[in-house]
């Protein structure tokens, strides 16, 4: 009688043991999945001083990139002006970007500050370190204002033209144009006066 029990309890641990190894593993592989998506919990928690680190970088990147005029402008504007490649043979340039972060390409004619148009491009952090994979807004402008620099007639050729105010504000754009031209006027007078007082 005992013999038969042993035997019983022997087959019933055989017949059990692949459901019991299933289970183990079942639980191992939920736990692991449990630990993973703890771990990109964690990783996704929103952390401002990472972003304000990858700005600061990216304004250095930008500063050492750009004249001098370009990185005074964008420090105390929020946006680069570049003349159009297809100058005029003599004069001022027939027209110009106003490059803002995250926004539209703006063309605008500087004689008259009539706006032509808007291009949208997109520069994708493609290590998704910003906000849904954004470029530090730093960054941003440095990538239009290379490839304008780099190859306009390709970046305009590849971007959406859409007419003034489609996403830019017209006013906004004509108030930009307006500080533009006072901060220009400022720092030909600083520069003036910097010349008059120097030593002869």
């Amino acid at each position: 009688m005992l013999l038969a029990l042993l035997a019983l309890g022997v087959s019933a641990l055989a017949l059990s043991l692949p459901l019991l190894v299933r289970g183990a593993a079942g639980a191992a592989r939920r736990m692991r999945t449990a630990r993973k998506a703890r771990r990109e919990q964690l990783a996704h928690i929103h952390d401002p001083g990472r972003e304000r680190r990858a700005e600061q970088r990216a304004r250095e990147l930008m500063r050492s990139c750009v004249n001098r005029e370009e990185w005074a402008m964008y420090r105390d504007l929020g946006f680069i002006r570049v003349e159009g490649r297809r100058t005029s043979a003599s004069g001022p340039p027939p027209y110009a970007y106003l490059v803002y972060p995250h926004k539209p390409i703006v063309a605008y004619v500087p004689a008259s500050g009539r706006l032509l148009s808007e291009y949208c491009v997109d520069f994708p952090d493609l290590g998704f370190h910003g906000p849904r994979g954004r470029l530090p807004a730093s960054d941003d402008v440095l990538a239009k204002w290379m490839a304008l620099t780099g190859d306009e007639r390709r970046l305009i050729s590849n971007a959406n033209m859409h007419l003034p105010g489609r996403q830019v504000d017209p006013a906004r754009v004509r108030r930009d144009l307006w500080r533009l031209q006072l901060w220009e006027r400022e720092r030909r007078s600083s520069s003036d006066s910097a010349a008059g007082a120097a030593p002869r």
